[in-house]
Formats: C-alpha cells, structure tokens, sequence
C-alpha cells in the first residue's frame, strides 16, 4: 500500500474563486495569490493518484483565519472521505488561535476525521500563546489516539512563501510540550530530526515525533534521504507529496536515485504512515503493504 500523508484539497468555490477570501487571509494570499499556485478538488487528487499508484491519501485544506471557512471546509474533507472511504483520510485543519479551535476538532473527531493538520504559524512565532492555544486540540489528539500534522520549516536558506519565521529551539520546545502525542513535522521537521544523533534528551524527546518529505525535491539534495534515515530512523519518514504543488512519484525517483534500500522506500511510502494512522491494528495492515509502492 502506497500511502501520501500530506495533500491539500479544496471545495469547488475556492478553487474557482480564490480571490475572494484573499482579504480576510493574508496567509492564504501569501501562498496562493500566483495563477501558478494550483488548487485542486478530490477528483484530481484521485485523478492523479490512479495515476502514480497512490492507494490512499491524507487530505486536509488550509489553516483558515474565518471559523466559518475552517468549518465549510472541513466539511467538504468530511464529505469527500465519505464519497471515498477507501482511498481518503481527512485531517481537520484549521487556526488553533481561534477560540472555537478545540470545539471544531472535537465536532471533526466525533464525524470521523483520522488526525489533525496542517496546523502552520505562517506570520508568527511558536511561542507561548501558540503553544497553549495547541495544548486543548493535544489533549483531544492524544485522548484518541490520533495524529497531528504541523507545518516546520528550516530557519535558514533560502526564503519563499509559506517559509515561516520560526527557529528551531521553538520547534523543540513544542514537541517537548507535548511528549505523549503523535506529531508529524512537515518539510523534514526544519532539519530537527538531525539533532537525534545527540547522545542526550533529544532522541526521548523526539520518541513520538515523525517528519514528511512535504516539497522535498524543492528544499533538499537528494542525498537526504539516506541521511535522515540513518540520523533519524527510516521508521520515522513518511512520504508526503504536498500534492498538488509535487506529484507522489518524483519523491520515489528521488530516493531511488539516492540509494535507499527498496525495504525502506516501502517504509516511507506505506508501512511507517499505515502504523501511525491504525495504531491499533499496525500488525495487521503491515502486512498488506510489504509489497511497497507500485
């Protein structure tokens, strides 16, 4: 099974109409002003992912500033999981500095959504307000069981849209915050996961702590591949396309052209993120997946 924990989807009026929620969110005009910045629906997700091979998809939308969109929005996850239950995995996504944040993922949990995310800070540090803003929607998180997708970013480089002002000692002191809950850090974690090789605190702090490979080919050598999982743990990598700005199959050309070995590419695109979303039957579906992308 060929799992892609990490695609955005949205309704038809803002794939149609994006300039009209431009004003209320600057965040979102941030990454999607350009004509070239796609936006798609789950027909071309599916689309593309009977295409690759992709048998089932993490699907979220976009951490909205308008409760009332964040809602509408998930709503339209919520419906198109339910047209496709055997290829969607819906996420709530939302602001988790707006007051009704908990109650809404609450309402998502209850509805059937698999996890929570992408949860960004696109224009603002992790700071304490944000991390207690984050600590109700954990605590809901941890009760099930489910996992939590944050958007990290490396704080030196190049810069681009979407590149938050954020250090790493702020992303470390969050998963520190919040030991006992799955995290999924996006964009290899800001380059966190390398201080794993650190003889003391760090790798206990990172137990629960997973990355994606979310615009990797954008960001990385390729070499990364084989680098982080040796610093981190090939265990601990799951294949994130962040469709649709890339397509799944440039992620598996890269880490072939890396040199990875084929047992752990089936890892990162499938066994690792099947044991993180089932955690309760992770034997069972790992066997379904030995036979690893198609």
């Amino acid at each position: 099974m060929f799992i892609d924990i990490h695609t955005h989807i949205f309704s038809k009026n803002i794939c149609e109409h994006r300039e009209k929620y431009f004003s209320e969110e600057p965040e979102f005009k941030l990454l999607y002003d350009s004509p070239k910045s796609k936006l798609v629906g789950a027909s071309e997700l599916i689309a593309c992912m009977n295409e690759q091979g992709i048998d089932k998809s993490v699907v979220f939308g976009f951490p909205w500033n308008r409760f009332e969109t964040a809602r509408l929005q998930n709503d339209y996850i919520l419906e198109m999981v339910a047209a496709h239950p055997d290829r969607l995995i819906g996420f709530c996504c939302l602001n988790p500095l707006h007051p009704a944040a908990a109650d809404e993922v609450d309402r998502c949990i209850q509805a059937g959504l698999k996890g929570v995310g992408e949860l960004a800070f696109y224009q603002s540090r992790i700071d304490e307000p944000v991390l207690d803003a984050l600590s109700p929607i954990m605590f809901r998180c941890e009760e099930h069981r489910l996992p939590v997708l944050i958007h990290t970013n490396e704080p030196i480089g190049h810069a681009y849209p979407g590149k938050a002002p954020m250090t790493l000692a702020e992303i470390y002191r969050m998963v520190r915050r919040f030991p006992d809950n799955a995290i999924v850090l996006a964009h290899w974690g800001g380059g966190l996961p390398f201080y794993h090789l650190l003889k003391k605190e760090v790798k206990d702090a990172l137990k629960n702590v997973y990355v994606d490979t979310a615009a990797s080919p954008f960001l990385y050598d390729q070499s990364i591949y084989p680098v982080a999982a040796m610093a981190f743990g090939h265990d601990k990598i799951l294949m994130g396309s962040d469709f649709p700005l890339l397509k799944p199959l440039r992620y598996m050309d890269d880490m072939k052209k890396a040199g990875l070995p084929d047992v752990q590419i089936h890892a990162i695109c499938g066994e690792n993120a099947a044991r993180l979303l089932w955690p309760e039957s992770a034997s069972e579906n790992s066997s379904e997946i030995t036979s690893g992308p198609r």
